[in-house]
């Protein structure tokens, strides 16, 4: 369940423009009584403030209180096969890292689910398993060593598979917009596709890590909510 509310103020133009106002032989009379008018509207508006917070608020329990039911929140796993992992409470990002061989250093940036497809459907039209499939975004960099250039992988996890999006070789401080991204991914030969697959995997970057992001991401998506929730409630609340 979540909340949407689109509260839109509406406002009414009280005081005439600014040409009307400077007319030569102003009423003094109206004058007065245009501003006795707006006084009277803002202590109304202020006596109201309170009620509209609190009725704010009182949604914002129900919803936190509504999720704490329905789901229990797990710590976050901190390692991963021969990964780091961190969190990054508050943020939509979380950071895997680990260093391979002598001087391999491998960092992984993973978004949060930040697409989704239909799911595969049967024969007759059914879909197998859940209505969607879920999409994580991967940016996977390998580097050799302090001041080497870095290798950088674009990849999609799919809730049981990786996918390669685009590959490229880029120095440790030049930005990748600077840089000719090379072609699609899966316009390449298909021997050099299987074989940069299999240079992933033997670092760790598999399916079985598409599977484990997808649950960690499960956990990580309800967690954030809550927090979102609790800071709204808690800048609400402040006087």
């Amino acid at each position: 369940m979540a909340m949407n509310r689109l509260i839109r103020p509406l406002r009414r133009t009280l005081i005439p423009s600014s040409k009307s106002v400077s007319q030569k032989n102003p009423n003094p009379l109206n004058l007065e009584c245009l501003v006795s008018i707006v006084t009277t509207r803002s202590y109304i508006s202020e006596m109201h403030k309170p009620a509209f917070e609190g009725n704010i608020l009182r949604l914002i329990r129900s919803e936190i209180q509504y999720e704490l039911e329905h789901f229990t929140p797990k710590q976050p796993v901190v390692e991963y096969d021969s990964f780091i992992v961190d969190n990054r409470p508050g943020e939509q990002w979380i950071s895997l890292k680990k260093k391979f061989g002598e001087k391999e250093e491998i960092k992984i940036e993973v978004t949060m689910f930040d697409g989704s497809v239909p799911a595969e459907k049967s024969d007759k039209g059914i879909p197998i398993g859940p209505d969607v499939e879920l999409h994580i975004t991967l940016i996977v960099s390998i580097s050799k060593g302090e001041g080497s250039d870095v290798m950088e992988f674009e990849c999609s996890a799919w809730p049981d598979s990786i996918e390669i999006v685009t590959v490229l070789v880029r120095g440790k401080d030049k930005k990748p917009d600077q840089l000719y991204m090379g072609p699609e991914f899966k316009d390449l030969d298909d021997e050099l596709q299987e074989s940069l697959y299999e240079f992933l995997e033997t670092r760790g970057i598999d399916d079985d890590l598409a599977i484990f992001l997808h649950e960690y991401m499960k956990n990580k998506d309800k967690t954030e909510f809550i927090r979102w929730m609790g800071t709204v409630r808690s800048f609400i609340e402040q006087k």
